[in-house]
């Protein structure tokens, strides 16, 4: 047994934790980072990074299909799943090394092991060395979320996969059924439908996509529709009946039970926050529905006890952690430290058409009371969507009718990730609309259907 001193150790390497430690290295402070995987966390390995290489292959396949929109001559296109799985795995193992290197670059000690908090200051690790205690004034945790499971929905990797299952599948389903249709749901849904799968969405909520502005799943109902998707909404799955090679659901949907056989499900019900085994209740952390309570700087209102990341609540997003890991290094080095606030957090989805958003829903603007002034433009109308062959969307402003500010944004269409960012800066900056019509933006990109949902909200759209 050896005795480790640290001004910071943090549990789970992630991209809230790793982040955490390269911060807090750089502000001066002895780390350490506790894994008991692989570096980069779920994200790097399991979610984010494998999941949009996936994705890309998927998008280039359903391009080659299209070849002849372009004047090109591809033959008859084919997939190879092992290597489009492969391809993935190496991108994933690539940014996991990745993270070794600037673990190894920022002199940050890396424990590979189980961790325990036995008392504030204290961490136990237990790997295949035997067991290490470590001392530090402040401990980070960032051990994030794993997949939600619901009674009767179980994974067991054959039949009913989990979002691990599904980056490594055994197979490619013939027919599948995706229950749930957040980010997760819809971006496997829409990856194994573009290459062939009979695809299914139950979603429990009266639409899918259910935390996106009203109008921006209803749009990406209708196009998941045209791509041959079938969308089941107010709908659960009641029992699921698993047979050899199949899968019998049970939906209950518009007051009926219906049953339909498939040969997958994909079960993408939420998460459940990584908080078992490390000693949080006899601490005295207040956990709240599997996930720790903080404050605004990610305090657990034990002294020198942070959380940050999924674990500590949404909005469960890489970047929000990322932040976070960084806010609670300042705020542990004496530097300026501002809160992480999730209204100004965007969220991405990676589905075919993308899907991105900032801010206060339409309705939500409205429940808040504001006068709201609402901006909308269709990508049909954008002379670089059009060249590229991708016109279905369309980008929507929320703006208070009084101040100028803009409440929020919500587009559907094509690199629409890619956009998001131009009105999360904006609503860091305070920007009202003058700021933003005032601003030129370049020619022809996509970004100038931004402008002109802007122009739209105040009866000065040009294009349309």
């Amino acid at each position: 047994m050896s005795d480790k001193s640290f001004d910071v150790v943090v549990i789970g390497a992630g991209p809230g934790g790793y982040v955490a430690a390269i911060r807090a290295a750089q502000l001066g402070l002895k780390a350490a980072i506790v894994e008991r995987d692989a570096l980069g966390g779920v994200c790097l390995n399991w979610g984010c990074i494998p999941t949009k290489a996936m994705l890309r292959s998927a998008e280039v396949f359903h391009l080659i299909q299209r070849a002849g929109e372009f004047g090109l001559k591809a033959g008859t296109p084919g997939f190879d799943l092992d290597a489009v799985v492969k391809r993935s795995r190496d991108v994933a193992a690539q940014l996991s090394g990745g993270v070794r290197h600037l673990m190894k670059k920022n002199k940050i000690t890396v424990v590979m092991g189980e961790a325990t908090i036995p008392a504030p200051g204290k961490v136990t690790v237990t790997g295949s060395n035997g067991t290490e205690e470590l001392t530090a004034a402040h401990i980070i945790l960032a051990t994030g979320a794993r997949a939600r499971e619901l009674p009767g929905l179980e994974a067991d990797g054959d039949l009913v996969w989990t979002y691990k299952h599904a980056l490594r599948p055994p197979r490619m389903p013939k027919k599948l059924l995706v229950v749930g249709s957040g980010a997760i749901g819809v971006e496997f849904a829409s990856f194994f439908s573009t290459l062939g799968a009979d695809t299914t969405i139950v979603e429990v909520m009266d639409r899918i996509l259910p935390v996106e502005d009203a109008e921006i799943s209803a749009l990406a109902k209708k196009q998941f529709a045209r791509q041959g998707m079938k969308i089941m909404e107010k709908a659960t799955v009641q029992r699921l009946d698993r047979g050899r090679g199949e899968a019998v659901a049970h939906i209950e949907t518009g007051g009926k039970t219906v049953s339909q056989s498939f040969d997958t499900v994909i079960a993408a019900v939420g998460i459940v926050g990584n908080v078992e085994g490390l000693g949080l209740e006899a601490l005295g952390v207040s956990i709240d529905r599997t996930h720790v309570t903080t404050d605004e700087f990610c305090r657990t209102g034990v002294d020198g006890l942070y959380a940050i990341g999924d674990v500590a609540g949404p909005p469960w997003l890489a970047h929000k952690a990322s932040h976070e890991g960084v806010m609670v290094a300042d705020l542990i080095a004496g530097a300026d430290a501002h809160p992480v606030r999730p209204e100004q957090i965007a969220g991405c989805t990676y589905c075919h058409p993308q899907v991105a958003s900032v801010g206060h829903t339409e309705a939500q603007a409205r429940a808040l009371g504001h006068e709201v002034r609402v901006g909308r433009f269709p990508f049909i109308g954008n002379g670089k969507a059009i060249a590229l062959g991708q016109t279905e969307g369309m980008i929507k402003t929320v703006f208070d009718g009084r101040t100028g500010e803009l409440l929020g944004a919500h587009m559907i269409g094509p690199e629409v990730t890619e956009l998001i960012h131009g009105y999360v800066v904006g609503r860091r900056l305070e920007t009202t609309e003058a700021d933003l019509m005032q601003t030129v933006f370049p020619h022809p990109t996509l970004s100038e259907a931004m402008h002109e949902a802007v122009l739209d909200a105040w009866g000065r759209v040009v294009h349309i």
